[in-house]
């Protein structure tokens, strides 16, 4: 059975990893269900120094290796166990582990851009779009970035003014228009959720029929 592939996407802090996570759970005991986070699919950057890994614009398309995240997701419809890497947001690199992911019947794909990007776009079957206000995902990208990833609020502030929001200006927002759903304030929409569940039910259903 092809597996259903599910992207998630929307601005820096808007819930996209607590949607997917409710959805997870939701799904947990047919044991048939993976997260993939676009973050850990960053380019390798072991090859510089930290004074120029810092300067990445983590925020644009070509930070990231969708040439191996679309070969894995392949792999992955195929029935192919994959070997994903493992993004280290303390050194600014890839992690020297990584993780085994085998085929799944629901994948989910949570990340920024996976909307913006027609290669990515083409392999999904349902495609979301969290909308919240960007207020409440400064603060929430604030708090996480200096509780969790070391970060001091000065570079967080600097981040946001220069990349953060500019690319999501640019590149996030406008990839709104390919979502078949808008879910407005991330996992605290409990009614979209439970609409999300029916419909993903309903494609396994046939998918197995």
């Amino acid at each position: 059975m092809k597996p259903i592939i599910i992207g998630i996407a929307g601005g820096s802090a808007s819930g996209k990893s607590s949607i997917a996570l409710k959805l997870y759970k939701q799904f947990e005991e047919r044991k048939s269900v993976i997260i993939i986070r676009q973050d850990d699919y960053y380019k390798d950057q072991s090859h510089l120094s930290m004074e120029e890994r810092v300067k990445t614009n983590y925020d644009h398309p070509f930070a990231f290796d969708t040439e191996l995240l679309v070969k894995h997701l392949n792999s992955l419809s195929q029935g192919i166990t994959i070997i994903k890497p493992i993004y280290d947001f303390t050194q600014h690199t890839r992690s020297k582990d990584t993780e085994i992911i085998e085929p799944s019947d629901v994948i989910i794909l949570e990340g920024l851009l996976v909307l913006e990007d027609e290669l990515i776009r083409n392999k999904l079957d349902i495609k979301i779009f969290v909308d919240t206000d960007a207020d409440v995902r400064f603060i929430r990208r604030l708090q996480r970035d200096v509780l969790e990833r070391g970060r001091t609020m000065d570079s967080v502030i600097k981040q946001y003014l220069t990349t953060v929001k500019p690319m999501h200006e640019g590149f996030v927002e406008p990839s709104k228009k390919y979502a078949d759903v808008i879910i407005p304030e991330g996992g605290h929409n409990i009614v979209a959720i439970d609409l999300l569940n029916t419909k993903i039910n309903s494609i396994i259903t046939q998918t197995v029929l």
